[in-house]
């Protein structure tokens, strides 16, 4: 017994036709009928019960069929595997970007890598850093975009920006004039903040309460620009990287370095320690890594 018979019995089930096994395969009914005689007379046991034109297991069949799946399944992960150790021709990277980070930074290096690899298809997922991380520890992303510290024992990274917060506010608030503001003087302040998928969501309200007050949030959105727009309308404050407050036109909000603490946002693109990293992704990280290295000197 070996692969090809797994195959041939599987696809005669999931066809339910030896004929249209046989197409899938690509080889003659024969080959098929005479594969399935070989298997039995090796096994000494009858796979199908010949019963008119109808395709039934044997208990034995049975019992094949439900060991085919797994094995199958390892066979073709196999063949994904070593398919790695072309030459980058084909395959898929899984990439989970949050809103603040995919816009902002790498379409160009999407582009750069598209051009250089253009059999390899980047799957992005957009969502919070909270969120990729959870996708990058159960192995539905292959990388992604978090914001440091992480738990080095069990991701690798490397940084994208060193960056911090600033307080983003209506043009006429009271505080709008500001170059400097402290945490503490939002004390009364509606807060405008990321959701829950975000790494801000938590470490906001963390920091609020470090400098003594517990923050009232207005709403929550996963969109910074409609936070920015939230802000203008004097709907609230709200924290946003620099990088990102660069963007923001001063006639519609204002935006002020805040200070006591300063909160810093580091994003970082980050892979499992542990686990199979493709060909495809380790190209992806060396690339990025590069480009964001050269962007930086």
């Amino acid at each position: 017994m070996d692969i090809r018979h797994l195959q041939c019995v599987s696809e005669i089930v999931r066809l339910n036709s030896f004929t249209k096994a046989a197409e899938a395969l690509h080889v003659t009914q024969p080959t098929v009928s005479k594969m399935i005689k070989n298997l039995e007379s090796e096994l000494r046991i009858d796979i199908f019960a010949r019963d008119g034109k109808r395709i039934k297991l044997t208990d034995a069949g049975e019992a094949m069929l439900r060991h085919a799946g797994p094995i199958l399944q390892s066979f073709d992960d196999l063949l994904t595997e070593l398919h790695d150790l072309t030459y980058l021709n084909k395959g898929s990277i899984r990439i989970g970007l949050p809103p603040m980070t995919g816009s902002g930074f790498f379409p160009a290096v999407i582009k750069s890598f598209q051009e250089r690899y253009p059999g390899i298809a980047i799957k992005v997922t957009e969502d919070g850093a909270r969120k990729v991380e959870e996708g990058i520890a159960e192995g539905m992303l292959d990388v992604g975009v978090v914001l440091l510290p992480l738990d080095e024992e069990l991701y690798d990274s490397f940084p994208i920006v060193d960056d911090r917060l600033r307080v983003v506010l209506h043009p006429d608030h009271k505080l709008a004039g500001r170059k400097r503001i402290e945490l503490a003087e939002l004390a009364d302040e509606p807060f405008l903040l990321f959701n829950d998928h975000f790494a801000l969501h938590e470490l906001i309200p963390r920091e609020c309460r470090a400098a003594g007050f517990e923050p009232h949030v207005a709403f929550e959105s996963s969109q910074w620009d409609f936070l920015v727009e939230s802000a203008a309308a004097g709907l609230g404050v709200t924290l946003l990287p620099e990088t990102i407050c660069r963007s923001i036109d001063p006639a519609k909000a204002r935006t002020a370095e805040l200070v006591h603490p300063i909160i810093p946002w580091r994003p970082a693109m980050a892979w499992r320690r542990d686990g199979y990293i493709s060909l495809a992704a380790r190209e992806w990280i060396r690339f990025a890594r590069a480009a964001f290295e050269s962007a930086r000197s």
